[in-house]
């Protein structure tokens, strides 16, 4: 399989008891070769033994899905990608939001991440975020595994090279759509103190694969960004392009000024940016999604409706008229900030106490009907257990580019548990041995 996108329509849906599932139940095989993965994150990560400093970031196993749900999972990022284009979709949406929103709309938006839980029902698109980590990580990670001897005949994901080389090309391509035929000399990888954030070795990946396309590239935080006549600039170099990790999605903070005026003023290429926040990002776009009448409103496909109510669950906001009604049904809801990064202020509602729920009744929230998420079996210290799972699909302009998943225990993904961590998602519709 050379690309996810590249999966076709499987016929008739499969039965709850799939290959994908008994493997994910009862596979306890090692796909990682963490030796050939350490060979690839050093020469990437020069500095810093990653496997030694986040020791829960990659698990040892991998996850398997049928092609009928990979394919479920292309038709709902399609459909959104459709409905997302509809004038009136993006004359609501953008009414609600900050009007720095309004900027930034020739570029697509690097590293969309699309988050699933596996449901009986199929994959249920629990959210979307932008600047979504892990994609670089991801790319090692399939290139360091081995086949599971239950499954030799399952082909791995795309390799790091090729994965790389279209990243490249789409952060070639997000310059040329705002700048055409200009040359691009100098990349900013901009976050918020970046050697203290968790994932910071894929910023020195990102850094190193566009040193090696023969640009400038610098890692940076946005108070050291100065806009000197009309240019931003990083230590006197003048900057093209920032590739944006910041979760200052509006960038109000004082400390993003720069950036800020810089795009304001189209003097710099940022991606993504707050207008890939808006159209896709703010939880409360899950409302009108998941909502098939506003859709059919909008002038949305009839079959994109269909695919959208039956993969996103339904999702409404919170507000002082339908409090008690919503508490009433909490044990059912799971609830999240509308401006969210991170599972960062979110709630199970079964989980809730009164403070809490003074607290989300205050906070700007939208209330999503729970997916529980599949289980995977894994080995830890020998002994067979069971870690939670969700799936991440690395998409651009629509298309998938890469297919990860998170093991993990507890209420969201952590990268603390013991066992758990990324994992590559192979693609299974041949019998078990």
């Amino acid at each position: 399989m050379s690309s996810i996108t590249e999966l076709t329509d499987h016929g008739s849906e499969p039965s709850s008891d799939s290959t994908a599932d008994r493997l994910n139940r009862s596979c306890f095989c090692k796909t990682l070769d963490r030796t050939q993965l350490h060979t690839f994150l050093q020469a990437d990560v020069v500095n810093e033994d990653v496997l030694a400093t986040h020791p829960q970031l990659f698990s040892n196993t991998s996850v398997f899905i049928s092609p009928y749900h990979a394919e479920q999972i292309r038709r709902i990022i399609g459909a959104i990608t459709r409905v997302v284009t509809l004038s009136g979709y993006e004359q609501q949406v953008l009414e609600q939001a900050h009007k720095i929103a309004a900027n930034g709309m020739e570029t697509e938006g690097v590293f969309m991440g699309y988050d699933f839980h596996m449901s009986e029902q199929g994959p249920k698109l629990i959210e979307i975020n932008t600047n979504a980590g892990g994609a670089f990580l991801n790319a090692a990670l399939v290139s360091a595994q081995i086949k599971c001897c239950r499954v030799e005949s399952i082909p791995l994901p795309p390799l790091k090279t090729d994965l790389e080389a279209g990243f490249m090309a789409m952060f070639l391509h997000e310059w040329a759509l705002q700048r055409e035929d200009k040359p691009l000399k100098v990349i900013a990888i901009i976050d918020e103190n970046p050697k203290q954030q968790f994932l910071y070795p894929e910023f020195v990946m990102a850094q190193r694969l566009f040193e090696k396309a023969g640009l400038t590239a610098v890692i940076a935080d946005p108070s050291e960004l100065e806009l000197i006549d009309g240019k931003l600039q990083y230590k006197n170099q003048i900057i093209d392009l920032v590739y944006n990790r910041l979760t200052d999605f509006t960038l109000e903070q004082k400390e993003n000024l720069s950036l800020r005026q810089a795009f304001e003023t189209n003097a710099v290429v940022v991606t993504p940016n707050p207008y890939h926040h808006a159209i896709y990002a703010n939880k409360r776009n899950l409302i009108l999604l998941s909502d098939g009448d506003a859709l059919a409103k909008l002038g949305a496909r009839k079959g994109d409706i269909a695919i959208l109510q039956a993969g996103i669950p339904a999702t409404r906001e919170v507000t002082s008229e339908n409090a008690a009604e919503l508490w009433q049904e909490r044990k059912q809801l799971f609830f999240k900030p509308t401006a969210g990064f991170g599972s960062r202020a979110t709630y199970r509602g079964d989980k809730l106490t009164k403070r809490v729920w003074n607290d989300i009744l205050q906070g700007d929230y939208v209330a999503q009907k729970i997916v529980i998420p599949s289980e995977r079996g894994i080995l830890v210290d020998g002994q067979e257990t069971t870690l939670k799972m969700d799936l991440r699909a690395y998409v651009y302009s629509g298309d998938i580019q890469l297919l990860a998943a998170r093991l993990y225990q507890g209420q969201t993904t952590n990268f603390r548990t013991e066992g758990g961590g990324f994992a590559p998602v192979f693609i299974a519709d041949l019998a078990p041995d």
